[in-house]
């Protein structure tokens, strides 16, 4: 998609969603967990922070029970992906009782939390640095709604 292109969908969007934070509208691909899976992910969004390391939460596409994002860019969150390929050398980061898998991509970090039912995942830009700083206002959300693995 070309640069002016991807102008005019966010100038539209920012018309669509005056009511939103910001008027930004944030593609986050839905995962698609089931039964019990797709309950706890319900029960996580139903719990998390409005503000994310103060970022407002913004509009997010699909709308999904298993999704949610803040601010621009855009800091955001899936619950019931696939697991992460774990590096076994890999070090663990340990917020409120939840344990993350942190990975360095290009812009930012993924974080995936590890010995929970579910596995959920958020991705930080490198604007938000020191990115595990968002951790500490999603990890009591989790503890509270996704069960530690068996």
């Amino acid at each position: 998609m070309t640069f002016i292109a991807r102008a005019v969908m966010l100038v539209a969007a920012t018309g669509l969603l005056a009511g939103c934070s910001r008027g930004v509208d944030v593609s986050v691909p839905s995962p698609a967990p089931t039964g019990p899976g797709a309950y706890a992910c319900a029960a996580l969004h139903g719990r998390l922070p409005d503000e994310v390391v103060t970022q407002k939460v913004v509009a997010s596409h699909p709308n999904s029970d298993l999704t949610s994002a803040w601010g621009n860019p855009a800091i955001t969150i899936r619950c019931g992906v696939q697991p992460p390929l774990v590096n076994p050398a890999g070090q663990l980061i340990a917020v409120d009782g939840v344990d993350w898998y942190p990975e360095k991509f290009s812009g930012g970090y993924r974080f995936t939390t590890v010995h929970r039912a579910l596995f959920v995942e958020v991705n930080v830009p490198s604007n938000y640095a020191p990115e595990a700083d968002v951790l500490a206002d999603l990890s009591p959300s989790i503890a509270a709604t996704i069960p530690k693995a068996g």
